[in-house]
């Protein structure tokens, strides 16, 4: 009993908290993103390591995430992934030489926020990443607040309007023309 305590010890000590893996995941995109040759397709890989786009797709769609079936979220969460990789992936490689400041850390429980500065020219554009805990004690972003903007509300908002419009099959067609003309944009400019 004394060997299982004094390694699930060692193993919350080792994993990264909310700070660090905020700090690493910008390194990272900031190395891929600066390489030459960088992809949209190679950056949105390295992000995938720290960002659950399927928990903020889930987050985004909010109740009407519980009322699809299986394969109609697992649907929903992959084109959701596509269109936020690439999305994502294209904001990076246009802040790859940006200077980030780090803030505070504030965890509550199972959810933490990390505040940060980024810096890009003359402009200091507030970021902060939300966090949860996985079942696996590994903390994952699942939402970006850039200048008190949610990614997570925002779509939240545009998916009310188009479920109340389109139904879920509407929306997630629109997502999905969406998501082919940012993918047909990232191969264009590789």
């Amino acid at each position: 009993m004394l060997a299982t305590l004094l390694t699930a010890t060692l193993l919350a000590a080792a994993t990264p908290g909310p700070l660090d893996v905020v700090k690493s995941g910008n390194t990272d995109v900031q190395k891929a993103a600066s390489a030459p040759g960088a992809t949209v397709e190679q950056l949105a890989t390295v992000v995938e390591k720290f960002v659950d786009f399927e928990e903020l797709a889930k987050r985004a769609l909010g109740k009407e995430w519980d009322k699809r079936t299986p394969a109609e979220q697992k649907d929903f969460a992959d084109t959701m992934k596509g269109l936020l990789r690439a999305s994502y992936a294209q904001k990076a490689i246009g802040q790859a030489n940006a200077d980030v400041k780090y803030g505070k850390e504030t965890v509550e429980g199972a959810e933490a926020t990390v505040n940060t500065t980024l810096a890009v020219k003359k402009d200091q554009i507030p970021v902060d990443y939300k966090l949860y805990k996985t079942g696996k004690g590994n903390w994952r972003i699942y939402d970006v607040v850039t200048d008190e903007v949610s990614l997570v509300e925002t779509y939240r908002g545009q998916f009310r309007k188009l479920l109340a419009d389109k139904g879920f099959d509407g929306l997630l067609s629109t997502l999905k023309s969406k998501r082919a003309q940012l993918e047909k944009s990232s191969a264009t400019t590789k």
